[in-house]
């Protein structure tokens, strides 16, 4: 089974060149890797223009096809024919050696598989643990961790989800892939972080990345993976480890991000429930509600006031929106890859 690597990028030379780094490392290596830049200078140009990695192909997207969104679809429209897999990786990742090795067994070892996402390691500390844990953790398959303030909140408002990681309840806000313990198993579910994230190539022929996420994506992912589960199933295979280091860079201001946390979130979740009971819309909107009031405590709560105090405007300006300006799921959707030119 043949499989390419397409990286998006956006004014990131430095974090691309440590995964590209890591990705000459692998055990197992792509057939073509296509980096997909929508950065205004050349420094990611230069940088790989200077370290010359074998079999890439470097592609300067116009200002129209910038976004993680359409820089996708356009990597995707340039792979080869002979690729069977297509993966994706964000560019400020790092890749332990196995990498492919585990990620690409996966479709060998399960047939109905139409994606296999990785697990990031870095993020979560998990204990063993032969008995369910405290209130305030997580059991799962012999490991515990904690769930976090914010989850303990909605869990002590009955508000948690009681579904398996990966998979959304009817009110959406699921419990995250980093809910998955690191047993070195494969484990099916509904949806996975795009950027540590690969799919038969084939589904391009029915889905491509929508164009409703224009410019930095959030939950773009959860959309594409959403849309795909109703075609196959999706696996995240915790063998197949990399680092995610969050480089700042190429991110948004926090009001924009806010907002986005809001309205995209909405979005996503009417992609899966488009017509959810009354008691899931009240409590999507409670949730909304709560994680908005948190994000103001942090203004006195912490150092960055400035950034807790305009991500909670951006959060409140997005859920008042919905109110008069809802998102139509559905009309966003991108053309077929083959038609994207």
């Amino acid at each position: 089974m043949k499989f390419g690597l397409i990286i998006c990028t956006f004014k990131r030379p430095a974090a691309l060149e440590k995964l590209l780094e890591s990705v000459t490392r692998q055990q197992l290596h792509p057939e073509e890797i296509l980096v997909v830049d929508g950065s205004p200078g050349n420094e990611t140009r230069e940088m790989i223009k200077k370290k010359g990695y074998p079999n890439l192909q470097y592609y300067k997207v116009r200002e129209e096809d910038r976004g993680l969104t359409r820089q996708r679809n356009y990597g995707i429209s340039r792979t080869g024919d002979n690729v069977d897999v297509i993966c994706f990786l964000d560019d400020d990742t790092v890749l332990e050696p196995e990498y492919f090795e585990h990620l690409i067994g996966t479709y060998h070892k399960y047939s109905d598989a139409v994606g296999v996402g990785g697990y990031i390691v870095d993020e979560v500390e998990w204990k063993r643990a032969e008995q369910p844990a405290g209130f305030d953790e997580f059991w799962i398959d012999g490991y515990k961790r904690k769930i976090g303030s914010r989850n303990l909140l909605r869990k002590k408002l009955g508000l948690l989800s009681n579904r398996p990681p990966g998979v959304m309840p009817e009110f959406s806000n699921g419990l995250s892939i980093g809910f998955l313990p690191p047993t070195g198993k494969t484990y099916p579910v509904e949806f996975f972080m795009g950027g540590v994230a690969s799919y038969r190539k084939e589904l391009f022929e029915q889905i491509s990345f929508s164009n409703y996420f224009v410019g930095y994506g959030l939950y773009e992912d959860m959309d594409f993976c959403l849309r795909a589960s109703r075609i196959g199933q999706l696996y995240v295979n915790t063998a197949a480890c990399l680092y995610h280091y969050h480089e700042n860079s190429g991110r948004p201001n926090r009001f924009d991000y806010g907002k986005m946390v809001v309205r995209n979130g909405w979005y996503v979740w009417r992609v899966k429930y488009q017509s959810p009971s009354l008691k899931s819309r009240m409590k999507w909107n409670s949730i909304a509600l709560i994680l908005t009031v948190v994000r103001i405590g942090n203004i006195i709560s912490t150092t960055k006031r400035k950034e807790a105090f305009t991500e909670s405007l951006g959060r409140i300006v997005g859920w008042f929106s919905l109110i008069f300006d809802k998102p139509v799921v559905g009309s966003y959707r991108a053309n077929k890859i083959a038609e994207i030119e």
